[in-house]
This record gives structure tokens, C-alpha cells and sequence, in this order.
């Protein structure tokens, strides 16, 4: 199972001449003080504007700190793409953000989540996209290799296709294949995961034998979830899915003794096959639900057993396809505006077929407000890649905060924090700072410093690695 920490394949290095170049026009010591500061950000937002002190009793503003006369007159703070494709440092970070956010909700202890979670009953689901056409297919599960489609009449194919064949998830028979269908299943996947949560409750209720405003009032269900696009081009979704005792505040408790994980399991089955989205289209009323293929695993304290995960597995499964690079899965990082060639972004003839189809249907009356030509280029699909309930753990907002503070703290334990200036800490509660900035550009102006960055990212990732390994060779020798 990949940690949450590994990286995106590097890019080509620089030519000696370009390096030499870069070496000759100076200030290399502000760019590799930029690179630390942001962790190795590829490309970095350029912002201009000033900090000022404001106190909250009289209103008096004082002048705190300018990017006048910092380095190319301007702060470099890191992107936060969270994409891989887009810059690896900053996705590895919301990588590591995701992996301890499903952590804290699977094991609890700290983040404000009780120990106690752990004995909830708690499934691994992966819900799917139905079928729009045969495509070729690649190994099973276990990585055996099988004939792809033996069909004895219509599209057939009888290759044993590698992991790595690009066939993988392309039509049989492109003719055939129902575009129309698949992009408008991207677009309202949102929708019938919303539909699936609220058929969830009712489904657990029916199952437990109560009434359904009983059970609103005593069990709550939890979640986090992430969205995957398959080699075919559709999304499918990996959930955790917790139940707890429903209470007013924020305390997380055991939900009743008749809640139980075969419950849980059976109650998800049931209600994704129950979800039905109807959708106006241009060959009239279309009724979208989800695939047949609906997985569901209890989830351990331990290891993997049979039919089960464990919750370490679970967290960087998650974790790795909240960032996963768009580039694995076929869709795009950028969007592309209706009517803009496509040839130059590599794009098989399958993904060329779905964004016409996305800006065909953009078109017709009735789908305006779906916006199928902004979501183009991840081929319809519009919803969060990650998203939670919100008493299933802690939030990026508070990890990122706490990451802040401590960033902070040990700035000024250096004596580096700049950006408070002259402020004595003790006027940190009492002082209200505005700050005041504006878009100035991004990225590096040379390659080279580009490619340091992503040097210097990588070779943490590789300490970390190193890290681990070394503490397991101790664990194990202990």
C-alpha cells in the first residue's frame, strides 16, 4: 500500500548550460530560501502587498511589513494544488492532511475524536458507475492476467492485456458506446451520493426494525469518502462509513448495541441499489443510478484479515486518491473551452469523445445549469474529490491551522518570523493583523529553480522513506 508520502515522477534536469546560466545571474541564495520556506512548491504564488497592525479598541493601524524590498519585490507562498500532475510538494502535503484526517476518524485518541471509535461499527464501501459500453479489460484483482471480452457474438476480444496496455478502459466498439450516458453519470455522481446518504439512514432504520425519526434521533452516520476515475473514465467513490450514538454535542459515543457492522454492510448494499436520479436530456428522460458492483469491508484495529482492512491501509488508501496525478486517470488538470483543439494534449480517442460530448450536451435545453463545458476536462464530473460529515473527525482547516501555529512558533523560536515584524508576541490576542495583497505572478522564472524545487521535495520524501524504514528495522529488532 503507498504512504501518503511518496512523489510524482521527477522531470528531466537541466542542461549543464542552463544551470551555469542560472549560477551567473545571481541570487540563488533568495530562491533556495524560497524553496525551503515553502516546502518545495513548484509553483509558487507571487503575491505583493503589505501587513498592518490594527487595534481593536481605537482603530490605529501601524504599519507591520511590506514585500518592498523583498526578493523580486514580492512573497512566495506554496500553490496548495493538491494535484499531483500540478506540483507534488503541495499535493503530498494535502496527501498527508487526508491520510491523518480518515486516521483520527478511524482511531481516534487526538483531533478531538475519542479512542473509543475504534469498536463503532465501520466499513470500507466503494460504490461504482454502471456499465455504457464494453471496454477492454486488464488483469483481475489478484493481478492474474484473463482473455479481455470472449464474446461469442457483438465486440469481442480475446488479448490477455498487461497492467500497463493502454487499451485498458477504451470502448470495444466506439460506435456503440453510450458517451452521452457516461458524462451525464459523472455529472450527477454528486447528486446520487447525496440521494445514496439520506436511502443509507432510512435503509439502516427499516433493516433495525424502528421508525425512521427514531433513528435520526439516536444514531448518526458518519463518513469520508474520495472520488477515483477509472481507466474507463468514470468515477466511482471509496467511502469510510462509521456509525455513532447521535448526540447534541460534539461528543463521539457507541451508537446502540443493535447497530452493527452486518447492519452497516447490508444497508449499503440496499440503498446504492435503490438510488435512482432522473435527468432531462435531449433523448428524453434518463434514470441514472449506481453500478451492480458495490464493495464493502469491515474495517480492523490490526492487520488485513480475510474480509476485512485495517485502518492504516484504509487511511492511505484514501489518501493516495485524494491526490492521485489526473494525468493517471485520463482527465485534465486544466479545463479546456468548448471548441479548443485537443490534439496536442495527448488525449486517446475515448476521452477526445467525452469532452465533445460534454460540450454537445452543454447545449441542450435543460442542462444549461449543469455546466457540463466548464467540467470538460474531468469529462463531466463536477463534485469535491474528498469530502466528510461533519462529526466524522477533524477538518484540513483546523490540521493546516495547528501546522501553521507550529511553523510559526518555531519562527520565532529562530527568530525568523518576518512576517510579524516588530509584534511582541504578547500582542498577538490583542492585536488584530490585516494584511493587504495582490496577485503578482507564479512559478520560477528560470526552469532551473523549478527544478531544484522539485529536487528539494524529493529528497525529503526520500528521508522520510528512509525514516520509516529505519524505524521499522528497530521495531523489528526490539
Amino acid at each position: 500500500m503507498p504512504h501518503p508520502g511518496d512523489a510524482a515522477q521527477p522531470r528531466r534536469a537541466p542542461s549543464t548550460e542552463q544551470i551555469s546560466q542560472r549560477l551567473a545571474s545571481g541570487a540563488l541564495d533568495d530562491v533556495l530560501a524560497t524553496i525551503k520556506r515553502t516546502g518545495g512548491c513548484s509553483q509558487p504564488l507571487r503575491l505583493r502587498g503589505h501587513l498592518s497592525a490594527v487595534d481593536p479598541h481605537t482603530g490605529a493601524s501601524t504599519p507591520l511589513w511590506s514585500t518592498t524590498g523583498q526578493p523580486g519585490q514580492a512573497l512566495a507562498v506554496a500553490c496548495g494544488n493538491r494535484r499531483a500532475s500540478r506540483c507534488a510538494a503541495c499535493a503530498d502535503t494535502y496527501r498527508g492532511d487526508t491520510f491523518h484526517l480518515i486516521r483520527s476518524g478511524l482511531v481516534g485518541g487526538d483531533k478531538g475524536v475519542p479512542q473509543a471509535v475504534r469498536s463503532h461499527p465501520r466499513v470500507f464501501a466503494t460504490l461504482t458507475a454502471p456499465s455504457f459500453g464494453p471496454v477492454h479489460r486488464g488483469p483481475d484483482a489478484s493481478g492474474r492476467s484473463v482473455v479481455c471480452h470472449p464474446r461469442r457474438s457483438g465486440a469481442a476480444c480475446y488479448r490477455r492485456h498487461t497492467a500497463d496496455d493502454p487499451l485498458i478502459g477504451q470502448p470495444l466498439d466506439a460506435q456503440g458506446y453510450d458517451y452521452d450516458g457516461h458524462v451525464l453519470w459523472n455529472n450527477h455522481a454528486g447528486d446520487l451520493w447525496s440521494r445514496f446518504t439520506v436511502y443509507l439512514r432510512r435503509h439502516l432504520a427499516d433493516a433495525a426494525g424502528i421508525g425512521r425519526s427514531e433513528f435520526n434521533d439516536t444514531v448518526r452516520v458518519s463518513y469520508a469518502k474520495v472520488a477515483e476515475f477509472q481507466a474507463r473514465g468514470l468515477v466511482h467513490f471509496h467511502a469510510v462509513v462509521r456509525l455513532d450514538a447521535k448526540r447534541p454535542d460534539t461528543v463521539v459515543e457507541h451508537p446502540p448495541v443493535w447497530a452493527t457492522t452486518g447492519l452497516l454492510t447490508a444497508a449499503i448494499r440496499s440503498a446504492a441499489a435503490a438510488v435512482v436520479v432522473p435527468v432531462e436530456a435531449d433523448s428524453g428522460v434518463r434514470f441514472l443510478s449506481w453500478g451492480a458492483q458495490v464493495d464493502v469491508h469491515s474495517i480492523t484495529s490490526g492487520a488485513f484479515t480475510s474480509g476485512a482492512l485495517g485502518e492504516e491501509a484504509v487511511a492511505a488508501y484514501i489518501a493516495k486518491y485524494a491526490t492521485k496525478s489526473t494525468t493517471d486517470d485520463g482527465t485534465l488538470d486544466r479545463r479546456v473551452f468548448a471548441g479548443a483543439p485537443l490534439g496536442h494534449l495527448g488525449l486517446t480517442d475515448h476521452q477526445r469523445r467525452l469532452i465533445h460530448a460534454c460540450w454537445r450536451l452543454s447545449e441542450v435545453p435543460g442542462l444549461e445549469e449543469r455546466k457540463l463545458d466548464r467540467w470538460a476536462h474531468t469529462l463531466g464530473f463536477r463534485g469535491h474529490f474528498s469530502t466528510k460529515s461533519r462529526r466524522y473527525s477533524t477538518t484540513l482547516g483546523e490540521l493546516r491551522r495547528v501546522r501553521r501555529d507550529f511553523r510559526a512558533g518555531q519562527a520565532r523560536a529562530a527568530g525568523h518570523d518576518e512576517l510579524l515584524g516588530d509584534l511582541p508576541e504578547t500582542a498577538e490576542e490583542t492585536t488584530l493583523v490585516v494584511g493587504s495583497f495582490s496577485y503578482a505572478g507564479q512559478g520560477y522564472a528560470h526552469p532551473v529553480d523549478r527544478w531544484l524545487a522539485e529536487s528539494h521535495h524529493r529528497s525529503r520524501v526520500y528521508s522520510r522513506r528512509v525514516g520509516r524504514e529505519q524505524l521499522a528495522e528497530l521495531e523489528e529488532a526490539a
